[in-house]
């Protein structure tokens, strides 16, 4: 698709979405009730979701160990840079650059780079389903004041995407354990393409699944599982301080089923998420707690920004060391749709060395 089209069409998604999150509320009710808010499980939450990006960083090291060595220090600053990039630019941008950023200082095989952002998505992924399903075994029945017909919903949609993800897991096994073999099936390909793209693909997807080394290692895996736990109760922390602030009750085990509700949201391709998270919480608060709609929209968007806003502002800051700029960046993107196994690591390199301006 052209990235005109694409970036149209993005618009257009985003705008539906916030129409429908601001439908039902009166933007002066909503005002009033973040002026009530209080403001130290605010200043709390700022303050979690940033311990977020330093867990992060550090389970990223366990996975790209295997590849090669990698310091604390550049695994922080690529991962705030991509997740900056993300709410900035369409596409998801900052999960492409984040690994061939860190790929180039570091010395590393750019595609075997990002083969762990894939893998990192599917610890995400399990841990998020783990927590919701700690929340539904334990939860008392008057947890969620909603309508039980939609809890008993979200619960069969937590059990298929348990599913997924358990197959997802199968498959990124069967990768990491046999690249060369992966590698000669892509070779098959040559039947309906060009030779020698045929090879450039065959070698993509080989170096691709040595990328996923660490699967292979049962400790570090199991480091980086256990590692994905404290992130993400640090995010349901920050998600259960922001809806306390705006005296939106519910006991922080519930605050898990928010987490699984906003996953989806923000899987919506909005820049930031924007619209689709805003949606998932205000329907989170509303249906399933009670909670009124002007209060839930002014949570919603207060909680976006504590997610959002610092590590974006502390991105930008990042880039400008690196020599890149939102516009090199986005032209990294687009060059990943046109060749996603060459053109964007020859981006990164022009870019870090100040040619794209």
């Amino acid at each position: 698709m052209q990235p005109r089209v694409r970036n149209a069409l993005i618009f257009l998604l985003t705008l539906g979405l916030l129409g429908v999150f601001l439908r039902s509320v009166n933007i002066t009710d909503v005002w009033g009730e973040t002026r009530r808010a209080n403001p130290w499980p605010l200043l709390l939450a700022v303050v979690v979701t940033g311990v977020t990006y330093v867990v992060r960083a550090l389970r990223w090291q366990y996975l790209l160990a295997p590849i090669g060595p990698t310091r604390f220090s550049t695994a922080f600053r690529t991962t705030v840079i991509g997740f900056a990039a993300t709410f900035l630019l369409p596409a998801r941008a900052g999960e492409v650059i984040r690994p061939y950023l860190l790929a180039r200082r570091e010395g590393l095989n750019a595609t075997a780079a990002f083969a762990t952002i894939i893998l990192e998505r599917l610890l995400d992924l399990i841990t998020v389903l783990l927590l919701f399903a700690w929340f539904v075994l334990t939860a008392a029945p008057d947890t969620v004041s909603g309508d039980p017909a939609q809890f008993a919903r979200v619960k069969l949609g937590g059990l298929v995407a348990a599913g997924v993800a358990l197959a997802g897991s199968a498959l990124l096994f069967t990768l990491a354990g046999h690249p060369e073999r992966m590698g000669r099936l892509a070779l098959g390909i040559e039947r309906v393409l060009p030779a020698r793209l045929a090879h450039a693909v065959a070698r993509f997807v080989e170096t691709f699944a040595q990328g996923l080394a660490v699967m292979r290692q049962p400790r570090r895996m199991l480091i980086a599982l256990v590692l994905s736990v404290p992130l993400w109760l640090a995010i349901a922390s920050g998600i259960w301080l922001t809806s306390q602030a705006f005296h939106i009750t519910f006991p922080f085990q519930a605050s898990f089923l928010v987490t699984t509700l906003l996953v989806v949201g923000v899987a919506v391709p909005t820049p930031g998420a924007v619209g689709g998270f805003h949606l998932a919480y205000q329907i989170a608060a509303v249906v399933f707690f009670g909670a009124p709609a002007d209060r839930a929209a002014g949570a919603a968007i207060l909680l976006h920004a504590i997610s959002f806003v610092p590590v974006t502002l502390l991105g930008i800051y990042f880039m400008a060391g690196e020599g890149l700029t939102l516009a090199g960046a986005r032209r990294m993107a687009e060059e990943r749709d046109k060749d996603p196994a060459t053109s964007t690591t020859t981006a990164v390199g022009r870019q870090a060395e100040g040619r794209v301006r």
